[in-house]
């Protein structure tokens, strides 16, 4: 069944059809319309879940928490601020080993006050230990949800599902909602042996001595290695039920390209645009979108990258001394590559990145005879 959907509603038919059981929410812009619709689909009967209205973004995680720990699927959401006062929480969640699916949508970090689209606030949560996803429409949003799900509860790691505020929270797009048959043929009934039984003598979050909490945080990171392979094999069955997959990285026209510029989230489309310009001027240019982010797919990126001469990099976000998010990642997976990665940040609380921007970044590398490996700042008034 098709409908046109904001980027919110299809996070919110996600979750329904990946039937969660437990939704803590608190309001924040961009993200409200995705539990809004949610208590609207639980008070109708649609989804049978428990919808928790707390004070606080820090509690909508603790709710969430303490339900995972039990055994029960669990989502929430997010934006800026409210992902920021989740920060210790995000912590007990992957150090719990939770599979709680989570949407973020992104917006700017004051001050001043900004509600417009930005991506350093989950950037800024790359090293808690969730997986990452970005996604680049409304479509891959919904799906996306679900697969997060299956993922998380695979794996036990929480799982963001993270897109662009009003660029795709706020806009309308054709949105193919999958039958609840398939999804349920997808996506069974949460399974966890784990879990706490009331009753019974057991605990989360114990003390551990030195001896002991090493052990833990290596265990965390030893499962961050299935993750590539969890996720293709995911995608894989998703796209046998339902016909889409989307990848962990999407290279486009680039087995050719000179110049490859890679981007996440939303900003997929606009350089695939610009791409397909620049083709017809007779310049091999190409494009990465980014789906993974965490963990960061650097052998994959390798091997995309292979035919190009020069590197771009779009960053929506700022790590004030270091640059852009992304570029720092691509250069740190290129350390051993002598070829010149060009960092761009621009679009900073949601300023606009118009094609003959994106386009003016392809021409500065291609103008320029020396490595570069630092930050140029792009539709700035300085």
């Amino acid at each position: 069944m098709k409908k046109v959907l904001m980027g919110n509603f299809a996070a919110s038919h996600g979750v329904r059809l990946s039937r969660a059981q437990v939704i803590s929410a608190y309001p924040i812009t961009p993200q409200t319309h995705v539990v809004e619709e949610l208590s609207a689909m639980v008070a109708r009967g649609e989804l049978k879940a428990k919808f928790i209205k707390v004070e606080s973004e820090h509690s909508a995680l603790a709710c969430c928490i303490a339900a995972s720990v039990m055994g029960v699927r669990t989502f929430t959401a997010t934006s800026s601020h409210g992902l920021l006062l989740m920060h210790e929480l995000l912590h007990w969640a992957s150090g719990g080993r939770l599979p709680i699916v989570m949407v973020a949508v992104n917006r700017a970090i004051a001050p001043g006050w900004n509600i417009w689209n930005e991506q350093t606030d989950t950037l800024s949560q790359r090293d808690t230990g969730w997986i990452q996803l970005y996604c680049a429409s409304n479509q891959e949003i919904l799906d996306t949800v679900i697969q997060a799900f299956k993922l998380s509860e695979s794996l036990k790691i929480p799982v963001m599902v993270i897109y662009d505020a009003f660029i795709l929270s706020h806009t309308y797009e054709p949105v193919d909602i999958p039958d609840q048959k398939l999804i349920d043929a997808f996506l069974p009934p949460l399974n966890n042996p784990e879990a706490l039984e009331v009753g019974k003598a057991r605990a989360f979050g114990s003390v551990t001595n030195p001896d002991f909490h090493m052990e833990f945080r290596i265990k965390l990171h030893d499962t961050y290695g299935r993750v590539f392979g969890e996720f293709e094999k995911i995608e894989n069955e998703y796209e046998t039920q339902v016909g889409r997959k989307y990848g962990i990285l999407e290279p486009y026209r680039c087995e050719d390209a000179e110049l490859v510029m890679i981007a996440a989230g939303s900003l997929a489309g606009p350089t695939q645009m610009v791409v397909d310009g620049l083709r017809k001027k007779g310049i091999k240019a190409g494009r990465i979108k980014l789906k993974m982010f965490r963990p960061f797919p650097g052998g994959q990126l390798r091997k995309a990258l292979k035919p190009a001469k020069k590197i771009l990099v779009l960053d929506r976000d700022l790590s004030p001394g270091t640059g852009g998010i992304f570029a720092y990642e691509v250069r740190a997976a290129l350390k051993e590559d002598s070829r010149p990665v060009w960092g761009f940040v621009a679009g900073l609380g949601g300023r606009d990145i118009t094609p003959d921007l994106i386009e003016s970044m392809f021409f500065d590398a291609l103008g320029a005879d020396v490595p570069l490996s630092t930050t140029i700042f792009k539709g700035v008034r300085l």
